[in-house]
């Protein structure tokens, strides 16, 4: 795959040259940089990527007391969410001591 230096297009192939549909600017092919190239065909779908949590390992904790029974920490982390719809963020807090979560009234 080769994007146009002049416009920023899709190019195709020619022969030994790529070219430009939108403004019709050439470049040679280079042999070792397309068979560089991945394809489908070549990757490999083995499993699902990680995905960062981010409530683990968080180094920043705020003071908020747990609302959870049997809970007497006064730390949490917290992160905001979009709210369903768009209209505005939720805060959210995790216990640093039991885990709990909940939300910011």
């Amino acid at each position: 795959m080769q994007f146009c230096d002049e416009c920023g297009s899709l190019m195709h192939t020619a022969g030994d040259t790529w070219v430009c549909r939108s403004c019709e600017n050439e470049a040679q092919r280079d042999a070792d940089a397309e068979a560089a190239m991945t394809t489908q065909d070549g990757q490999q779908n083995d499993e699902a990527p990680a995905v960062a949590d981010a409530t683990q390992e968080a180094s920043e904790t705020v003071e908020e007391p747990c609302p959870a029974e049997n809970c007497d920490s006064d730390r949490a982390t917290s992160e905001m969410m979009p709210k369903p719809g768009g209209s505005y963020e939720v805060r959210l807090f995790t216990c640093v001591e039991c885990g709990h979560k909940w939300r910011a009234s």
